[in-house]
């Protein structure tokens, strides 16, 4: 049985992943290119995935060819470029506020798509955190950017699709080899559309190098692994409640570093959204290997 102390370095590694994730809406905004987000996408999606799939030493075989190319195309490739957008179209703290409420959106997907039918308080906990993210973006200063808001809200269907072809093909998947195939494959979808749409990759000096090295090894690759390394070493509900990091960390960041003005109705917003995506966890216990990631835009514990 490991020790306290066994525990509590799991805990401390695997916070590392939510609030590197919560950090990347921070640096994409202040660091990162406005008018690139399919090369930003590219330069995230593909070193990051060559560097899992160095680790995890495994290549696709049968199916998951195919599915790896699918998942890549919607959890990769599609959804960072739309996070991207999201993170320079909004103020740090409205877009972790927004995408805090992916793991509601997924729990009404599932019950859409695979007739994963929620509990009560699963529906009261959608109901809040919604709630939550309305009262946000009528605290948010200034007009907030309908396209920002667009962009988010697809991110959220997009990565909702894929968490839930994820959960039907998760059985005998190593959930990092996975990812590293999304990773790579998203990658290489998004190489020649940028060449071809945005022209030669955004020029790398000393702001941008260091952010885009940031959202590739550190918000990608450090983070996937520490993830699935703590759902391996952790209690499923666990590292559940450490994924409520992302949101607070994007939001302190807004406003620490951004300047962004966070008044009552934000902070009453997040604490809306947290306590719904609370709500919408499954009761019930549920073992580390009966877990889906669709890591940085929610976690979903299966029971």
């Amino acid at each position: 049985m490991p020790s306290m102390e066994a525990n509590l370095r799991w805990v401390l590694l695997t916070a590392v992943a939510p609030l590197a994730w919560g950090a990347n809406y921070y640096v994409t905004h202040a660091y990162l290119p406005a008018d690139r987000p399919l090369w930003g996408a590219a330069l995230r999606a593909l070193p990051a995935g060559l560097v899992l799939l160095t680790l995890s030493r495994r290549r696709p075989h049968g199916p998951w060819w195919w599915r790896s190319a699918l998942l890549g195309l919607l959890n990769t490739a599609v959804f960072f470029v739309l996070l991207y957008l999201a993170s320079q179209l909004l103020p740090t703290s409205t877009a972790a506020t927004v995408m805090a409420a992916s793991p509601l959106a997924m729990l009404l997907t599932a019950w859409a798509l695979a007739g994963q039918r929620p509990h009560r308080a699963h529906l009261v906990g959608a109901v809040v955190g919604l709630g939550g993210v309305a009262l946000t973006l009528l605290g948010a200063g200034g007009a907030v950017s309908r396209a920002g808001l667009a962009a988010s809200v697809a991110a959220m269907l997009v990565s909702c699709v894929g968490y839930v072809l994820a959960a039907r093909w998760r059985a005998g998947a190593d959930p990092l080899a996975v990812t590293s195939w999304q990773l790579t494959a998203g990658g290489l979808m998004l190489l020649p559309l940028a060449a071809a749409a945005e022209g030669a990759p955004p020029a790398m000096d000393a702001r941008t190098l260091p952010a885009f090295g940031y959202v590739a090894l550190v918000a990608t690759a450090l983070a996937f692994a520490l993830w699935f390394a703590g759902l391996r070493h952790l209690p499923a509900g666990t590292v559940g409640l450490l994924g409520l990091l992302n949101p607070l960390a994007g939001v302190l960041l807004g406003a620490g570093l951004a300047g962004e003005g966070l008044g009552v109705r934000q902070v009453c917003g997040l604490a809306l959204v947290l306590a719904g995506v609370l709500l919408g966890r499954p009761r019930g216990p549920a073992r580390p290997a009966e877990v889906s990631v669709t890591a940085e835009s929610g976690t979903r514990i299966r029971s």
